[in-house]
C-alpha cells in the first residue's frame, strides 16, 4: 500500500524545490530573457508562445501579461500571440495533418524571420514542441525555452533556454510564471509614455 505524504510535508518540499531551483544562475538568465523580449520589442517582431497542457495554459496567460501587463504602459505595446489560443485551429490542424503540426503548421504561416519563438516545456520531449523549434531554425526564427526535468530533445535544439533541473511539473510551471512575470515586472517600467 503506498505511503500517504502530509500535506504539511508536501508543502515543505514543494517550497524547497521552487527557492533551491532559483539561483545565482538562473536569476543571471532570466535578466537575459528579459532583455531579449524588449530586443523583439523594440524592432515590433511578434513573440510566439507555446507549450502543452499547464505549460500551454501558462503561455495563454503569459501573452496576456506581455500585450496587456507590459505593454499598456507604452504607446506601442508588444506584439504577442500564444499558438495554443485558438482551438478551431489546433483542432483543425491534429485532424488534417497530425498533433504532432499543431504549432510548426501555424508558426510557418504567421510568423517572420525576426520573431521570436519561446517554447515552455517540462520534459522538452513533445513532438510538437520538437516540430515548432525545428520549423523556427528553417525560417531563421530564435528560439527560447523554459524547461524542465533533463531539457529533453529541446534543451539540445533550443538557441537559448533557463532549465531548471526538477523533475516536478507543477514546480517547472510555476517557475515558467515567476520567469515571466518577473520580465513583465521590468518591462512595464520602461520607456513609459513614449513611442520605443
Amino acid at each position: 500500500m503506498k505511503k500517504i505524504i502530509s500535506t504539511q510535508k508536501i508543502i515543505d518540499n514543494y517550497k524547497y524545490n521552487y527557492l533551491q531551483a532559483i539561483n545565482t544562475k538562473i536569476e543571471k538568465k532570466i535578466i537575459s530573457f528579459a532583455k531579449l523580449v524588449e530586443k523583439y520589442w523594440k524592432k515590433n517582431n511578434t513573440i510566439y508562445f507555446v507549450g502543452n497542457g499547464g505549460s500551454g495554459a501558462n503561455a495563454q496567460h503569459i501573452a496576456n501579461d506581455f500585450l496587456f501587463g507590459a505593454g499598456k504602459s507604452n504607446k506601442k505595446g508588444i506584439k504577442v500571440e500564444a499558438l495554443v489560443s485558438n482551438t478551431s485551429i489546433i483542432t483543425c490542424l491534429a485532424n488534417d495533418i497530425n498533433y504532432e503540426s499543431i504549432f510548426s503548421e501555424q508558426l510557418r504561416i504567421k510568423a517572420n524571420k525576426n520573431d521570436l519563438l519561446v517554447v515552455l516545456s517540462g520534459s522538452g520531449n513533445s513532438k510538437n514542441i520538437i516540430e515548432v523549434i525545428k520549423q523556427a531554425k528553417k525560417m531563421e526564427i530564435k528560439t527560447f525555452g523554459i524547461i524542465g526535468y533533463d531539457g529533453g530533445k529541446a534543451k539540445k535544439i533550443l538557441d537559448e533556454h533557463i532549465h531548471f533541473e526538477l523533475d516536478d511539473m507543477q514546480v517547472v510551471e510555476d517557475l515558467q510564471m515567476f520567469v515571466c512575470h518577473v520580465c513583465c515586472k521590468w518591462l512595464s517600467q520602461i520607456n513609459h509614455n513614449k513611442r520605443i
